[in-house]
């Protein structure tokens, strides 16, 4: 999934601020997955700028479904 994220990062800088974590591996990862509930990986969590969930995603879902959830918070 990383490769497709990372592809979308610029089609979106201006309008969003993309971000990954490894879970298991960093400690910042390891409490966004405890304060948002992950408990699979992959898990997006899309934040709108006032801090409320917009939307999750679990699992690999497709480059169209990213975008819906993305474009949804422009």
């Amino acid at each position: 999934m990383a490769p497709i994220v990372n592809g979308l990062k610029p089609q979106y800088e201006d309008d969003v601020a993309i971000r990954m974590y490894n879970v298991e591996s960093s400690t910042e990862g390891n409490q966004l997955a405890q304060d948002y509930g992950v408990q699979f990986v992959p898990t997006f969590v899309f934040v709108n700028a006032d801090g409320t969930v917009a939307d999750t995603l679990i699992g690999e879902v497709s480059e169209n479904t990213l975008k819906a959830s993305l474009d949804a918070l422009k």
